[in-house]
């Protein structure tokens, strides 16, 4: 339990109403789960005002009240903090009702359209396999040591990021690697954080359903490393156009990497790949890895420069690293009846389906077809959808357009938008399903003997949300269940 004071010690405050010493029993933002003593934090979020729940959270026991706009009548028996931005106090009072355990702990930090999941999985497993204790928050799922919590957001809230972390700390966790959305960046879920490194993976088309414009894009990932304290390193990919900008400004140390400029850092260069792994030059180092195609070879080239960074031993960074196996849905591959091979990969913008399709089609054989399914999201950025069923169509010898996670929206408006894409191709190899299970049966009864088949956009996810309802559906599963009987 701390004090309100405690609490706004590092905070600039516009006024404070009532007792700052009272006693604070937790740090709430959603008043459904306030309790006696606590302390309500009124965002202002894109769908809810947090100033309309502030009798909610009073009536429920909240003693303390942080808020942006000062109710017109004033509750004796509660406290009440003004600030400027209360997402952004949120973070920093989360970290001191925690004792600030991003300060006691390495917190790494990945940023980019593409390639974050398995850039922290790939640290992670590393740092575990040096012996470290280590903690993972990611998309597919959030990791202290070997113990698996569900992850319901790419980078979680403030207040849950610095439970796991003072709960790293408890496990004696010495590194946490984690995803930094662009989300997560513009609403202050990492304010009050105190990062060792960040790392920039690159930027590409995806959610302008949110930030509107693809400069506001760019301009949100910026934030991450302009905030960044000096003593803190900056890793920036050379070969994205926007690499440089990232690391304008920031005042931590800059470190490049790139597998095209020779000035960088950082340096990785393909000498052979399929689809078991590839052979990597790594800084004038050779090894064989279990990860496929250029977009990992990124990854992989991040995770040598962090190790690197953070000081472990440089003869034994790549022998551990040639051992380590992809995160979940990426690139997963599996072989049926017949040589056909399927791959289940996460690839759900145009730019990382594009990677994908481009490795693949690097390493097929001239008899072997590609079968591409994919589908896009409802209530999600709906410029990108035309574009993908475009790179899919071009890069693909059949095409297959279903459902992903139609949320709130209509399959067939989806699937209408998308079509746009391709309305003026060869009509013959596209096919649209909207029943995504019935689509993946599909894509194995057009196959031939040795084809691929590419099941894009869910990778990992176990579910399929539609109309507010999140349904059992795992991809690899139901691939697996229709290979077998061709």
């Amino acid at each position: 339990m701390k004090t309100a004071k405690e609490l706004l010690h590092r905070l600039k405050t516009n006024k404070t109403i009532g007792n700052i010493n009272i006693n604070v029993s937790a740090v709430c933002f959603d008043s459904r789960k306030v309790e006696p003593h606590a302390l309500f934090v009124a965002q202002k979020g894109t769908s809810f005002n947090g100033h309309d729940f502030i009798d909610t959270a009073i009536e429920k026991g909240a003693v303390c009240i942080v808020l942006e706009d000062l109710p017109p009548q004033l509750n004796d028996a509660v406290t009440y903090i003004q600030v400027d931005n209360a997402s952004f106090a949120l973070g920093w009072i989360a970290a001191a009702f925690y004792d600030y355990p991003s300060e006691k702990i390495k917190l790494i930090g990945i940023t980019g359209t593409n390639g974050k999941t398995t850039t922290v999985t790939l640290l992670y497993r590393l740092f575990t396999d040096f012996g470290f204790k280590t903690g993972m928050l990611s998309t597919i799922e959030n990791k202290i040591n070997n113990e698996i919590l569900p992850s319901t957001h790419t980078t979680p809230d403030a207040v849950a990021i610095n439970c796991l972390l003072a709960e790293m700390l408890n496990q004696s966790c010495e590194y946490c690697f984690m995803e930094v959305s662009s989300h997560a960046i513009v609403q202050d879920r990492i304010s009050g954080l105190c990062f060792e490194g960040a790392v920039f993976s690159n930027i590409t088309h995806d959610h302008l359903d949110y930030h509107k414009t693809f400069k506001e894009y760019i301009r949100a990932k910026k934030l991450f490393f302009d905030n960044l304290p000096a003593h803190a390193f900056a890793l920036s990919n050379l070969d994205d156009v926007n690499g440089k900008v990232m690391l304008q400004n920031t005042k931590a140390k800059k470190y490049t990497y790139s597998l095209l400029n020779a000035t960088a850092d950082f340096k990785a260069k393909i000498n052979e790949y399929d689809f078991q792994g590839m052979h990597l030059a790594i800084n004038g180092q050779e090894a064989w890895f279990l990860l496929t195609g250029s977009f990992n070879a990124y990854n992989l080239l991040v995770v040598y420069a962090v190790a690197q960074l953070l000081g472990l031993e440089n003869k034994d960074i790549l022998c551990h690293m040639s051992k380590l196996k992809p995160a979940e849905g990426r690139f997963d591959t599996v072989n049926g009846k017949n040589n056909i091979t399927a791959i289940v990969d996460y690839a759900h913008t145009p730019d990382a389906l594009k990677n994908v399709l481009t490795t693949i089609r690097n390493i097929r054989k001239s008899d072997q077809r590609i079968l591409t399914l994919v589908g896009c999201g409802g209530n999600r950025d709906k410029t990108k959808r035309p574009e993908m069923a475009k790179i899919a169509y071009d890069l693909s010898d059949v095409l297959i357009l279903t459902s992903d996670n139609p949320r709130n929206e209509k399959p067939s408006d989806i699937l209408k938008d998308m079509l746009k894409g391709v309305e003026k191709e060869d009509e013959s190899k596209i096919f649209t399903i909207e029943d995504r299970k019935q689509a993946i049966k599909l894509s194995v009864s057009l196959s031939k003997k040795n084809d691929i088949i590419l099941i894009a956009g869910k990778g990992h996810e176990k579910y399929q949300e539609i109309n507010g309802l999140k349904h059992h559906f795992d991809d690899m599963e139901e691939i697996k269940k229709y290979l077998s009987v061709i």
